[in-house]
């Protein structure tokens, strides 16, 4: 029985490549004269669509849970790569726990118009200030009042036109010479999904002051447009000007990561710690990493650094309790698993821990817990596809096979990215003698992970079966 998240990402990808047989002469122009054309096919190792492909040597799913795009699971939560992005709208509609909501796209968008809500109480008697009846040009003549208006328009009212009409009257009355302003330009141009021209105002930028946050904008902009390696280098080019800068060193870890190249990921995460030996985020990584490296003992200490600073939360008493368990110090499991239970701040946090504790009582032997956590899993979360397969697994042993295949089949429809709910199904069909959908569900199964041997000798014998026939 394995876990696996379900996060839904999406990007872009890098090179431009023209397939000359699906495509005509007027889609070919289309593409050639269209800056933020998508290439269909990445070179291998240079996108983040197609992380499998890294050279770095990542882990398999058989050792740590993947995401639907094939990432490696992090050890720490980042709104940039879990805001929800499916790629069709099909998933989109299917995509569970991605923003806390059944509806990630709108949630997703809808982030940036409460960032600033609770920094101004407004008047009962109206708005704090009504943008439609401002004279911008007469502000942007006022450099220290734009300034101040610039902020209120893009973060507190999420106006990026009315925000961005501004920042251009003002860097044209500052004769173009003001990087803030070419800074707040492009900060409108992303939030506008204008990213070339965005990369032009940060690059003008950089070339009048060179600033941390400059180069930090610039690196989402080249991961907007799926092209990590340029970020890689643009980082290290930063690094060189600014040597030790924690957010840049970390910058370079998280993009190692999405690549799967989790051995230069941890590296560098130890550099962070090097700098800054409080930087919760590189220590959940790193012990991350110890955990599904087989090493519970260390993980175990960098989480209970973590406890030691002052971090108290659902997910790192959960985190405590599979490291203990794992570990054999079975004293501190339970107990850390209660107070995962009694921080836990919504029903999908209920519902991590819940599932951790059935597969505690997995390892202990006790199947009928098991089956009760389980089930408390999908009270609290319908949409937990790793709890149905491993209800599927319990419910085989019992002998109910019909039970069995209806929630595999759940399972793989919830998250058709995980390997497991296929590989039991078809172990499960080829058992009842239902060998076409078992070679079917196979099929699934090696496309989500082609490295899986039990796999491939199923589908090996299935073939020896339909040669005979």
């Amino acid at each position: 029985i394995q876990a696996a998240w379900s996060l839904k990402t999406r990007a872009l990808t890098e090179m431009v490549y023209v397939d000359e047989i699906d495509m005509d002469q007027e889609g070919i122009a289309e593409m050639m004269l269209d800056e933020n054309a998508i290439a269909q096919v990445a070179r291998p190792g240079t996108s983040l669509k197609l992380p499998g492909t890294s050279q770095g040597g990542g882990p398999s799913p058989a050792v740590r849970p993947v995401t639907q795009s094939g990432r490696p699971i992090t050890g720490f939560v980042r709104p940039s790569t879990q805001s929800g992005r499916p790629s069709t709208m099909e998933q989109a509609i299917k995509t569970p726990r991605t923003a806390l909501t059944a509806h990630p796209i709108t949630s997703a968008s809808g982030r940036y118009g409460r960032l600033g809500t609770a920094s101004m109480i407004t008047n009962p008697d109206g708005p704090f200030i009504n943008l439609s009846r401002l004279n911008l040009a007469k502000y942007a003549q006022k450099p220290k009042l734009a300034k101040a208006l610039f902020e209120y328009i893009f973060h507190h009212e999420n106006e990026v036109k009315n925000a961005l009409d501004l920042a251009a009257l003002a860097t044209e009355h500052a004769q173009f010479k003001d990087w803030w302003w070419k800074v707040q330009i492009g900060k409108c141009y992303y939030r506008l999904g204008l990213y070339r021209e965005a990369e032009k105002q940060f690059k003008s930028a950089l070339k009048q002051q060179d600033m941390v946050d400059t180069v930090l904008y610039l690196a989402k902009v080249y991961l907007r447009l799926d092209q990590p390696l340029t970020a890689l280098n643009l980082f290290k080019q930063g690094l060189d000007r600014f040597p030790g800068e924690v957010t840049l060193i970390c910058g370079i870890a998280r993009i190692y990561e999405e690549m799967n190249n989790i051995s230069s990921a941890a590296e560098y995460y130890k550099d962070v710690l090097k700098q800054d030996n409080t930087h919760v985020e590189a220590i959940a990584c790193i012990g991350s990493n110890h955990f599904y490296s087989d090493q519970p003992e260390i993980a175990l200490r960098f989480y209970r650094r973590l406890l030691q600073m002052g971090v108290y939360n659902c997910q790192l008493f959960n985190n405590l309790g599979l490291c203990c368990f794992y570990a054999q110090q079975y004293d501190m499991t339970l107990s850390s698993f209660e107070r995962a239970l009694f921080l836990a701040e919504n029903e999908e946090e209920t519902a991590d821990v819940w599932y951790n504790l059935g597969h505690v009582a997995v390892g202990l032997g006790d199947l009928n817990l098991a089956y009760q956590c389980f089930k408390l899993t999908l009270v609290n979360n319908n949409d937990y596809a790793e709890a149905y397969n491993n209800l599927a697994v319990l419910e085989m042993r019992k002998g109910h096979v019909e039970q069995a295949r209806a929630l595999l089949q759940t399972a793989s429809s919830l998250a058709p990215h995980m390997y497991e709910p296929h590989f039991n199904f078809a172990i499960l069909s080829e058992k009842v003698g239902d060998l076409q959908r078992s070679y079917t569900a196979a099929q699934k199964s090696e496309e989500a992970f082609p490295g899986h041997v039990d796999t491939q000798q199923l589908i090996k014998q299935l073939k020896q079966h339909f040669a005979m026939l």
